[in-house]
């Protein structure tokens, strides 16, 4: 049974393990081109509050799950996720056995499809048929289409960073300024010798969606390693880090997004629980001389996060702002701080 909009959908369809966390996850630009399938089999219980948005509305393309509750309850809901959905031209639909297609995403890897709500009945042999034909969405640069188009900024700190805005959430800057400093948000494309302009003391590389070889970034990217820039990659930011280094990146057979998946750092016996959403990996064999590898997934041991050996160069595939999810590496947030202070950071 459909929900949200009436219309067709197409786009790659994707799966999320979380329990809960439906909005940010909706709201998040990682998801775009994508039909995203809930695992957790109630979905919409506690509405739609703009306070979870992790941008300025949802996303994903369009939206499966096994049960859509139609009357939600709490205190911070504005809406139902039905209602939502709809203003915004999402379909959904609901009575699907989600943790079966999974399953079959898991065994066959990810795949393309079609999504159609329509009130006047479908045509199951002629949508099979248009599905063959999807057109693969990480053949774009997904990136260009989600970044700002402009230059923004964010907070009043003392110490100023840039941020190349590959698709990134909310919460990222968000937890930035919460540490005091003025976050400098740059289009995906604009060229470093821009971007220093601004005098920053340090860049981060946020989130995105579809290919790293397709952004943007890379070019800037490299650049800020050859300046000497301290930079931090995040998710996203973690692939066009390493392909600026001059690593590879592949696709993962089925990606991981969730809040719960746990990564070990290399070097130590500690695990951190991490929240993730991402569809492509550094290789770390091709990583060249003078980087290494610093956290890797505990469930199949790809990459979770490069760093310089000596050079003030780190990235992480997970999220350490989380939102949703455990905010086990908050922290790490804090240690990119600490090394744009040691490197005589820039003033406002």
């Amino acid at each position: 049974m459909g929900f949200g909009a009436t219309c067709k959908v197409s786009g790659e369809v994707v799966f999320n393990t979380g329990m809960v966390g439906y909005t940010e996850s909706i709201t998040d630009p990682s998801y775009w081109g994508q039909v995203l399938v809930q695992t957790y089999p109630l979905i919409g219980n506690y509405g739609v509050s703009s306070s979870d948005f992790q941008s300025d509305g949802p996303k994903i393309t369009g939206y499966a799950v096994t049960q859509l509750c139609s009357e939600p309850s709490h205190h911070s809901s504005g809406k139902s996720l039905d209602a939502w959905l709809s203003e915004n031209g999402i379909p959904g639909i609901q009575g699907l056995d989600t943790r079966a297609l999974t399953k079959r995403l898991r065994e066959k890897g990810t795949m393309l499809g079609i999504l159609q709500v329509s009130e006047d009945g479908i045509d199951l042999e002629t949508l099979r048929e248009e599905a063959r034909g999807v057109k693969d969405p990480n053949r774009r640069d997904l990136t260009s289409e989600v970044t700002c188009k402009s230059v923004k900024e964010f907070g009043r700190g003392k110490l100023r960073v840039a941020l190349i805005d590959c698709g990134v959430k909310r919460s990222i800057t968000d937890s930035l300024v919460s540490l005091g400093l003025q976050v400098t948000a740059f289009p995906v494309d604009t060229p470093f010798d821009r971007i220093m302009e601004y005098g920053p003391g340090g860049l981060v590389i946020s989130n995105g969606p579809g290919d790293p070889k397709r952004c943007g970034a890379v070019k800037a990217a490299r650049a800020a390693l050859e300046h000497g820039l301290p930079t931090m990659g995040v998710c996203m930011g973690n692939q066009i880090l390493g392909l600026a280094a001059g690593a590879d990146t592949y696709k993962l057979r089925f990606g991981h997004r969730s809040q719960n998946q746990p990564c070990i750092e290399k070097g130590t016996e500690r695990c951190y629980i991490t929240s993730q959403n991402h569809g492509f990996a550094v290789d770390i064999k091709s990583l060249p001389d003078g980087w290494r590898e610093w956290f890797v997934n505990v469930n199949d041991r790809s990459n979770e996060g490069i760093r310089h050996e000596k050079r003030p160069f780190m990235s992480v595939q997970f999220h350490p702002e989380a939102s949703p999810g455990p905010v086990d590496t908050r922290f790490l947030f804090e240690r990119f701080l600490k090394v744009v202070k040691n490197e005589g950071g820039s003033k406002t």
